[in-house]
């Protein structure tokens, strides 16, 4: 077994016993038809909108004709599927500029299918009554988490361990980005519950974690107090601010406050960061590698289980079960319908 395989699937088992990780196909589902649709039916899938290069719209604005096109990794994964034979798969695609909750969508019966790097969780799966309303596929993109810091402050901003409380940590609310960094530096544990004494901005004023469940910042659920959050203060000065933007222009935003200098750092995943590094001509650097392995997929509603063993069975396919991925993508775009015209054969 190659080396990339072995921590591909050690990522995936940490995940799995750590509880980030939630199965995209259970031993439940039924065996995969011949087509995974009925002829003629078209699946309403709702993508990120500001996810480049793993899931955006060709146009940032969104009154331009452009933001409708579906662009990136996950875009060339869709179209590979449609490409394969007797798979009856086609996707009328929606662009989504909130991202918060966008995992949801096809509980509402409005959309069959949503992506845009999301991060599998088990706590994404659930309403806010706790009821399982979606499932993930399979994966099929590994992410971990960075930071993106101005060239000139990347031996100042070199790890987690140098963020104290006169450095300002720009974040996506309700992203992994987010929770890992507050879970990394001590200013949640790892339930997503504040650390006591953290003081959180919000339209209706301050307000202040008493350390127990009533102030939760997670992946999955965050209380309703802290929902449009904008600033969080620590409480010890080993810990950073963090300085909330891009809830609905995307992660743009947070990049032009690191020009500007409003804000130090980034948190963000590996593949954005790296990424918004290499066009900057230099101005940008990506410090503070996580060690922790997430895993993407897309979601589903929980009453779709044919339709999802049906992609599950594609996307393994296409991802040479996880074999191929973003940097295969990366070196070369057309990897995935290779892999589609293989199955074809």
């Amino acid at each position: 077994m190659d080396s990339g395989r072995r921590i591909r699937l050690a990522g995936a088992a940490w995940l799995l016993a750590t509880g980030w990780l939630a199965s995209g196909c259970s031993s439940a589902d039924p065996a995969p038809a011949a087509g995974c649709v009925e002829e003629g039916r078209t699946l309403n899938l709702a993508f990120y909108a500001f996810f480049a290069p793993v899931s955006a719209s060709a146009d940032e604005d969104p009154a331009a004709p452009g933001f409708s096109e579906h662009v990136g990794y996950e875009a060339d994964l869709i179209d590979a599927l449609e490409a394969m034979d007797e798979t009856s798969l086609l996707f009328d695609r929606h662009p989504v500029a909130e991202w918060d909750g966008i995992w949801l969508k096809p509980a509402a019966m409005e959309y069959d299918m949503a992506g845009g790097g999301i991060t599998i969780l088990d706590s994404r799966t659930q309403d806010e009554d706790g009821n399982k309303v979606v499932e993930f596929t399979s994966g099929h993109i590994t992410f971990r988490q960075s930071l993106l810091v101005r060239t000139e402050d990347a031996e100042r901003i070199a790890s987690y361990e140098d963020l104290t409380e006169d450095v300002r940590v720009g974040a996506l609310p309700a992203t992994t980005g987010e929770v890992r960094l507050l879970q990394i530096v001590g200013l949640a544990n790892a339930d997503g519950v504040l650390a006591e004494g953290t003081r959180i901005e919000t339209p209706g004023g301050v307000v202040v974690a008493d350390g127990t469940a009533d102030y939760v910042i997670s992946a999955g659920y965050v209380s309703p107090a802290l929902r449009m959050r904008s600033h969080l203060y620590p409480p010890a000065a080993s810990m950073p601010q963090v300085v909330y933007l891009g809830q609905l222009t995307g992660e743009a935003e947070l990049l032009q406050a690191l020009r500007d200098g409003d804000i130090d750092a980034m948190a963000r995943g590996e593949i954005g960061n790296r990424d918004a590094s290499s066009v900057s001509d230099g101005a940008f650097a990506v410090t503070a590698l996580d060690d922790a392995i997430e895993l993407g997929g897309f979601t589903l509603s929980a009453g779709d289980a044919t339709l999802r063993a049906c992609v599950n069975e594609r996307i393994d396919w296409l991802t040479d079960d996880m074999n191929i991925g973003y940097a295969q993508w990366r070196e070369n775009p057309s990897v995935f319908m290779e892999r589609a015209r293989l199955w074809n054969e």
